[in-house]
């Protein structure tokens, strides 16, 4: 995979951007008083989105499907509530960067014990590491048990006296996260379409093949693994700033679920797909929850049927669609056919005498 899509999906992603982005303009006239929920609801959809990429980088371009991706979104969200002072705000200048420095040494501990095992065994050993840290969180005083820890001011942006961002706005906190997602995907669409992203697919279509032409494949995934661990570790920093709190289910395998269904649904190894489905995955939830109290079967349901009719997710629609798949064969089938007409002046077998 190059990675080098149509340029229709550069188009729908930009216009698909440019609604969320003048959300405020036009939410409060279509939705009257439920325009702030809304956006509520749109800010953790751009927070989602930016962990469902963080995870399509190792399912979709390395090829490891992790059960305990929530590890690292956890570990951001309790790194922002236990570093955060009780009375004043923290400084996000030094907070995001020790948000990644934690993320990063943790993925680097467990990924050099897990990313040697492969397949259903890299699975269950991300699930372990998952778990291990959840259920420690969850028995820890220091971490709040069950309750877990409240944060009771957002980091501030400020230089001197001044502030440059007010956090505590909802609209600068969208925009703040908004601009998190597409620095997130800008610097994902750059690696995989270098040569460390390059060597990435390799491994994912054939790693016994690079390793034969002298790759260091393990180094290649431990380096996917670290990168991946801290942007899902910054996308739970944004989740425990909007809500004010880190919580164990941040850290459970049920939250590493969701956010492989949201790859599932949008598409995986295409970056842009993650973002589709964490927002297609949020809004049928939320109409679910509002039908009936048994949602999770209507989910259940949706999630096989996108297997089944879309296996490559709602980018796969961008990508490929239907009607233009249609041609596909027949385009084959002619080149096929023109390759096996001999050039004119040549004998054939049959036309010797």
């Amino acid at each position: 995979m190059l990675h080098r899509y149509p340029k229709r999906v550069a188009v729908i992603m930009l216009v698909l951007l440019a609604i969320v982005a003048i959300y405020p303009l036009w939410g409060p006239a279509l939705f009257g008083s439920q325009s702030d929920f809304i956006l509520e609801k749109l800010t953790l959809m751009v927070i989602l989105a930016l962990f469902a990429m963080s995870l399509d980088l190792l399912v979709g371009i390395v090829g490891l499907v992790s059960l305990g991706h929530a590890l690292f979104f956890g570990l951001g969200a309790y790194t922002l509530a236990l570093a955060s002072p009780d009375f004043d705000a923290a400084s996000l200048w030094w907070m995001l960067p020790l948000v990644m420095l934690v993320s990063a040494v943790a993925a680097l501990v467990v990924g050099l014990l897990v990313i040697r095992t492969k397949g259903i065994y890299f699975i269950m050993t991300t699930l372990a590491f998952g778990q291990m840290l959840y259920y420690l969180v969850s028995t820890a005083p220091f971490a709040g048990g069950t309750d877990g820890v409240f944060i009771m001011f957002r980091p501030d942006v400020t230089v001197g006296e001044t502030a440059l961002l007010d956090m505590s706005d909802p609209h600068t906190f969208f925009y703040f996260c908004l601009g998190m997602l597409v620095a997130g995907f800008l610097f994902l669409r750059w690696l995989t379409r270098s040569y460390f992203g390059q060597v990435l697919d390799g491994i994912h279509d054939n790693e016994h093949r690079m390793q034969a032409l002298g790759y260091a494949t393990g180094g290649y995934k431990l380096v996917a693994f670290v990168i991946s661990g801290v942007l899902a570790a910054i996308a739970g920093m944004l989740a425990a700033m909007q809500y004010g709190f880190a919580n164990p289910a941040q850290l459970g395998w049920h939250t590493s679920g969701e956010v492989l269904m949201m790859l599932i649904l949008g598409g995986m190894g295409t970056i842009f797909g993650p973002i589709l489905g964490a927002f297609a995955y949020e809004i049928l939830l939320y109409v679910y929850e509002h039908l009936t109290m048994h949602w999770p079967i209507l989910m259940g349901l949706t999630i096989i049927a996108a297997v089944l009719v879309l296996p490559r997710g709602i980018a796969g629609l961008i990508i490929a669609p239907p009607w233009r798949r249609r041609q596909v064969p027949v385009v084959e089938e002619a080149a096929v056919d023109a390759a096996e007409i001999p050039p004119s002046g040549t004998k054939t077998k049959e036309s010797r005498p």
